[in-house]
């Protein structure tokens, strides 16, 4: 934070006359504040005895003001030194960090297969899941033919019914197809309730 301004040459310059001027009330302590300022090679002037000239021109009636004194100064900003940091919490930080990786990688790693990864491969573990593979996919064709079959069955056997109530052979083929939409999507619906039962879902 700042608490200084660094001056220059027009503070140096009229703080000079003011101090070469020996019918100016300048108060002592403010004089010799002043008076060291200028000794330096770098004036840094603080707050406070900013503060101080500023209510001395006032008080005086002088015709310049702090602001123009200050008109080539700048803020001086001291450089921030960093505090050394704890070697215990730097430490427990990096157990903390090192756990942490630790738990993540045993959360993505879970469900991954090491047998695949190990230089041995077992070979039945290997078979059963291909036997696995394959009973799945049987199961998956069985489902698909027997919705087929369930869809067409319903559909002839709509349509062979059918003969009694209608005459028109179209309106036998509209009747036995919404027959047959109506058993089709029925069979769907159970299809996805049972692959989300066996997927795990509600």
């Amino acid at each position: 934070m700042a608490s200084a301004f660094v001056v220059g040459d027009i503070f140096r310059n009229k703080v000079t006359e003011l101090l070469e001027n020996t019918d100016s009330s300048l108060p002592q302590t403010l004089r010799e504040e002043l008076q060291e300022l200028l000794d330096k090679r770098e004036i840094k002037l603080s707050f406070s005895t900013a503060r101080k000239l500023k209510k001395y021109l006032q008080d005086e009636g002088h015709p310049f003001y702090l602001h123009e004194l200050l008109e080539d100064s700048s803020l001086y900003l001291p450089e921030v030194v960093k505090p050394p940091r704890n070697p215990e919490l730097v430490a427990r930080l990096e157990k903390i960090k090192a756990k942490l990786a630790n738990e993540e990688y045993n959360r993505i790693t879970r469900n991954v297969n090491t047998q695949v990864d190990s230089p041995e491969i077992n070979r039945n573990g290997i078979l059963a899941d291909f036997g696995g593979q394959v009973r799945s996919v049987k199961a998956l064709l069985v489902t698909v033919f027997n919705f087929l079959v369930t869809v067409v069955a319903t559909f002839a056997c709509s349509y062979m019914g059918s003969q009694y109530l209608f005459t028109e052979i179209a309106a036998r083929v509209i009747s036995a197809v919404i027959a047959a939409s109506v058993v089709g999507l029925a069979e769907l619906y159970v299809l996805v309730r049972t692959m989300e039962g066996e997927l795990g879902e509600p």
